[in-house]
């Protein structure tokens, strides 16, 4: 009978730190879980809503229109995202549609920068014209 109490002993001994480490483990994987969880994309949020505020101080709906709709519609859809708690399309929503509002920008830059080519050549081709028929009335 002593052998078997001694058993008995020994076992629920042995339970108390292994119930210990059980639960102790149970908290460590649950704390894990909550920290790996995706957070709101908030720095990509106003990352976007940035260059878009760029892209209509900049005028681009005149020149790039498509591209800040589409920056405009991403945003929309990143917000909704976040809302239904889809943290990593909403992330890369809102890097998309900062991107749409850049490239919105490069595009209205590159139209403004053409214009202003162009009509830098018609003055050089007019300044041209003008030498050529003086250099043949002083003839």
């Amino acid at each position: 009978m002593t052998v078997q109490s001694h058993h008995t002993v020994t076992r629920g001994k042995n339970r108390g730190p292994t119930l210990r480490i059980v639960a102790a483990s149970i908290c460590l994987l649950g704390f894990a879980a909550c920290a790996s969880a995706p957070k709101a994309p908030d720095q990509a949020l106003q990352a976007a809503e940035m260059a878009i505020a760029n892209a209509e101080q900049a005028r681009v709906a005149d020149y790039a229109s498509p591209e800040l709709a589409d920056a405009r519609q991403d945003l929309s859809a990143a917000r909704r995202a976040v809302a239904d708690e889809e943290m990593l399309l909403a992330e890369r929503l809102a890097k998309q549609s900062r991107v749409n509002a850049e490239l919105a920008i490069a595009k209205t830059e590159a139209i403004k920068a053409k214009a202003v080519n162009d009509e830098m050549l018609k003055s050089t081709e007019a300044l041209k014209q003008e030498m050529q028929r003086n250099s043949g009335a002083q003839k």
